[in-house]
């Protein structure tokens, strides 16, 4: 739908009670980040909708919308049309720091969570142990596809994919070995030889769904003078030749410990042509709360449509506390809808 303030191209859907929560309004005549408008600022009108606020006074980027400051879950529907639709969810399921974090707690508040809504695919990350594992497919039963590769003492890169649609095949892809980086700390170095790209082919519909978990950047600056940037830029350089390998029928989620805004990103889309299911108005994914003292939030979650596939919404899961635990992890969960073939 489009008007002078631009085109509404998404919604945001709070899958908790199941209603439209905000507009995604992309610019129609100049470049920049799409805006999320609370609905209670929308009125309709003959032919159309109308916004009660300005953009800018009103409706800062979703990167600095203040009340997004948390680690989002990301939910996304999508399509290859013609076809119903497919929702497929990625979240970061540790994160919050062991110690004193109740993870047995927050594993089963996830598991229930998921197996209550109507996510047909959960990409998980940060799954480390057959123990989490297990604390997750008890509360998912649901979910009768499991899928993961096997390592010595838990899932090859932490990455689990669950799902309630047959699965045909799966296959994991390591990110590599790391490039020499002298800068690096030692525990980064390790991590990188772990990570990876988990790929499930799912039979009904045929859509290969990958989730990736490249190593964390502590630093927070995606600039080409970070001692991650070579780390990272060779990581990505891996998953993008998984990405294009997969085909035109493919969803790509997960903690891409990335930011959005990063020449990286932007380099890393250019080569697979992946579009973002929330069109560059998802709010930070990382909650401030558990960044260090004025270091600012960022979008680092993603779920990305290849070429046949089509986001029809996207929404946000785990967002809010959930008592007696608070957050159920440091990141929110990402929930879009696409149309399956």
């Amino acid at each position: 739908m489009d008007g002078p303030a631009g085109t509404a191209s998404r919604v945001i859907i709070d899958p908790a009670i199941e209603t439209v929560t905000h507009l995604v309004i992309e610019p129609k005549h100049w470049l920049g980040v799409g805006r999320l408008v609370p609905l209670d600022l929308v009125d309709t009108t003959e032919g159309g909708l109308s916004l009660r606020c300005t953009v800018v006074e009103d409706l800062p980027p979703a990167d600095r919308a203040g009340h997004h400051q948390f680690r989002v879950v990301v939910v996304a529907r999508v399509k290859c049309v013609p076809g119903e639709l497919l929702t497929i969810t990625s979240l970061n399921t540790r994160g919050i720091p062991l110690t004193g974090s109740q993870l047995a707690e927050r594993y089963a508040a996830i598991g229930d969570g998921f197996d209550a809504g109507d996510a047909d695919v959960v990409c998980c990350q940060e799954v480390f142990t057959y123990w989490h594992l297990r604390l997750l497919v008890r509360r998912m039963r649901s979910f009768r596809q499991v899928s993961y590769w096997r390592a010595p003492f838990g899932r090859a890169g932490g990455l689990v994919t669950f799902s309630r649609r047959p699965v045909s095949g799966t296959a994991y892809r390591r990110l590599g070995r790391p490039p020499r980086a002298p800068a690096l700390p030692l525990r980064s170095r390790f991590q990188a030889w772990l990570k990876g790209a988990l790929v499930t082919r799912l039979a009904r519909p045929e859509l290969c769904v990958i989730n990736a978990h490249p190593v964390a950047n502590y630093d927070g600056d995606w600039s080409a003078a970070n001692r991650f940037y070579p780390l990272h830029r060779a990581q990505f350089a891996v998953l993008a030749r998984v990405v294009n390998e997969a085909g035109p029928h493919a969803v790509v989620c997960g903690d891409f410990n990335l930011a959005r805004e990063s020449h990286l990103f932007g380099e890393f889309t250019a080569a697979t042509g992946l579009a973002d299911a929330f069109a560059g108005a998802c709010p930070p994914t990382f909650r401030a709360e558990y960044l260090p003292a004025g270091a600012a939030p960022h979008c680092i979650d993603f779920i990305l449509t290849a070429a046949e596939v089509r986001a029809e919404s996207a929404g946000l899961v785990f967002a809010e506390k959930k008592e007696p635990l608070g957050y159920v992890s440091d990141h929110i969960g990402l929930r879009p809808a696409v149309p399956d073939t």
